[in-house]
């Protein structure tokens, strides 16, 4: 008898997308449909996420991509995560009166980087036009998408802050002056008019190459780039420091920037290699995880027993804690990768692992690094505890999440994992005549020189995005990821080891309770943490909950079905292709045939 599933695992040959969102999971598979491939139905179900879940991503935000290209037969990652600005200096930001950058309004913008990383993906690795990958996105803004829930009551709980402070943002949000129903039909006819004229100067130049390059253009260095740059010379609007203050980015910046394609950090695990981003985002984390676990028999453990999350847990709370001291943008600072994964590395660390929950953030001290080291922890040893913020102005409004995902395979073995995030609705005013906002990734730079994360001009923030892709015995196999901030690899982390250890599939391992902690410090304003936190599904059996609070753990239980929003996608060595995605939410959905 199979186990059950709340969704069956998606099983076929031709082709599987699978995403945060019905609707651009469908526009996925239909560009698969129409003759694209991976990348073109990655960059069109991108696009149609920025519409249908604006409160969790945006045009004017950023992406890393993990990438495997049959053509090219390797794993590549395509960083979209722009850095600061060239005003970005830590000097003005204190002479602001700021000791922590905000988390929305204009001084936490960066150069939006997703535009670019789009449009690379589409050049270098796709096969359609613009307008083919653009014109689901114009549809949805021009004629509507359903409202979920969740962009209501954000909405509306932004309401009277967007009309006192952020006006371009109450014209947008709430047309006619009120927050749209759940379930209403929601347009966007500016943000339409901006894609149909990118559409359109694309079109300006023959050949898709040039089309593509057109495209780029009018974003960075035509007309996208001038109206931020008029809007930004005068605005100064009300974020979350209290007061008002003018943003630091310029057409320059834009027009001086593009994205990249980079080798990925890897880490053998079982027969498994699993590829990240570099340290300038937090995805070596989850490979610091599995250098820690390898010493652990996972597979004799209960996958939802308490012996299972307290040993991840605790893993994960040494993992992140070097992530705090070491890890940076690497054009910028030395990260000792190497050493942080190495075996006598994790062999010395993972004799910190006991039966009891600790308590304490502990990084390790690596040669060569003590200054860094001694800098840091006198940094965060100063910062607060309590709840944690995440990215959407939750002192405000609603807040559920922060990001968006997509996995996709095609019948070729080309693979995509992708995790667009930033320029949510809620980070900053929209921006007049665009339709959209700026983002708010600065705010996991520290103000204090030194620090492998300090602001500097030029500079990735460390983010949080970290989309996944792990080979099989050498094979690129799946691709899997989630949104959630700091939780996204920890979620990653407890999806693998079921997947690797307990013969799940895709779909069963998703469906497993999820948890995480916020131990360490966060990534967003105000970067608090909780020492000893663990947060826990209601899913658990009552027996496993109570072992981990016997463990010490400070345990939170979540409602059933609230924690992550994984999804996953594989391709076997016959050519059969799989993918799932989570019920939480009922968000997500995974297609293919």
């Amino acid at each position: 008898m199979s186990t059950f599933t709340t969704r069956p695992e998606i099983l076929g040959t031709f082709g599987v997308v699978t995403s945060t969102h019905w609707i651009a999971s469908a526009v996925g598979m239909s560009i698969l449909e129409k003759g694209g491939n991976a990348f073109d139905a990655a960059v069109a179900t991108g696009f149609v996420l920025q519409i249908v879940e604006p409160h969790l991503v945006g045009p004017g935000g950023d992406l890393p991509a993990i990438i495997y290209s049959k053509k090219k037969d390797k794993v590549e990652v395509i960083c979209a995560q722009a850095p600061a600005p060239a005003g970005a200096t830590i000097e003005h930001y204190t002479n602001e009166g700021l000791k922590m950058i905000p988390g929305d309004g204009l001084l936490a913008t960066v150069i939006p980087g997703s535009f670019d990383g789009w449009m690379l993906m589409l050049r270098d690795y796709g096969r359609l036009s613009v307008r083919d990958v653009l014109e689901p996105a114009i549809h949805y803004a021009e004629n509507g998408h359903p409202v979920l829930p969740r962009v209501s009551a954000t909405i509306a709980g932004l309401a009277d802050f967007f009309e006192k402070e952020w006006p371009t943002s109450f014209e947008t949000w709430l047309p006619g002056g009120s927050a749209p129903a759940p379930w209403s039909n929601f347009k966007n006819p500016v943000l339409a008019k901006t894609w149909k004229r990118i559409v359109s100067e694309s079109e300006s130049k023959s050949g898709r190459e040039a089309q593509i390059e057109a495209a780029r253009d009018a974003f960075y260095r035509g007309f996208v780039a001038e109206a931020i740059d008029t809007y930004l010379r005068k605005a100064e609007v009300m974020d979350a420091s209290g007061s008002h203050h003018k943003g630091v980015l310029s057409a320059d910046d834009m027009a001086n920037w593009q994205a990249t394609v980079e080798a990925p950090v890897t880490y053998d695990y079982h027969g498994w290699t699993v590829a990240k981003t570099g340290p300038w985002g937090q995805g070596p984390v989850l490979l610091q995880s599995l250098s820690l676990l390898k010493g652990f028999d996972f597979a004799s453990m209960d996958p939802a027993g308490p012996d299972f999350v307290h040993t991840v847990v605790e893993a994960m709370k040494l993992a992140y804690a070097d992530r705090e001291i070491y890890y940076g943008d690497p054009d910028f600072t030395d990260v000792p990768l190497e050493e942080l994964l190495s075996d006598a590395y994790a062999a010395e660390r993972r004799k910190l692992i006991t039966n009891e929950a600790s308590f304490d953030l502990r990084p390790g001290r690596v040669s060569g690094f003590e200054a860094q080291y001694d800098a840091t922890m006198a940094l965060l040893e100063g910062a607060k505890t309590g709840a944690v913020y995440e990215p959407t102005m939750a002192h405000l409004s609603e807040k559920r999440g922060d990001t968006v995902h997509i996995d996709v395979i095609d019948s070729e073995g080309n693979m995509v994992s992708v995790t667009p995030s930033g320029g949510w609705l809620q980070s900053s005013p929209i921006v007049p005549g665009l339709g959209f906002c700026l983002n708010s990734r600065a705010q996991m730079f520290w103000l204090k020189p030194g620090l492998p994360s300090s602001l500097a001009p030029g500079k990735r923030p460390r983010t949080t995005l970290t989309p996944s892709i792990a080979l099989h015995e050498g094979r690129p196999t799946l691709a899997f990821g989630t949104p959630g901030g700091d939780q996204q690899d920890q979620w990653q982390l407890a999806f693998f080891l079921r997947y690797v250890h307990h013969g799940m599939n895709l779909q069963e391992a998703i469906d497993q309770p999820l948890f995480h902690t916020a131990h360490f410090p966060g990534s967003f304003y105000p970067r608090t943490r909780a020492p000893g936190d663990l947060t826990a599904e209601a899913n658990f059996p009552a027996a496993v909950l109570e072992a981990l609070r016997q463990k010490g753990h400070q345990l939170t239980v979540a409602d059933p079905w609230t924690v992550g929003r994984l999804t996953a996608a594989r391709r076997d060595a016959d050519g059969l292709l799989r993918a799932a995605a989570t019920p939480r939410l009922m968000q997500a959905y995974a297609v293919g045939r």
